[in-house]
């Protein structure tokens, strides 16, 4: 189990900002335990899935245990 909780992976996600823009304010943010079969070798706890509210990019991140990101990617 993660070390740190689910608000805490949600208010690191909302802490970062979008990729493309630079804000900080997102529209819709899902913060979900990482499926045990579906880390990678960076071992993500949690991944969040949000789209930007002001220029709608939709980004993924990966969380650590420690609550570090792990990785961002633009699907």
């Amino acid at each position: 189990m993660a070390k740190i909780t689910r608000e805490r992976a949600e208010k690191i996600a909302r802490a970062h900002a979008c990729e493309n823009c630079g804000e900080y304010n997102y529209k819709k943010l899902t913060v979900k335990p990482a499926a045990k079969g579906n880390r990678t070798e960076l071992n993500e706890a949690w991944i969040a899935k949000k789209t930007c509210g002001v220029c709608g990019l939709q980004a993924e991140m990966g969380i650590d245990e420690e609550g570090e990101v792990v990785w961002v990617t633009q699907p």
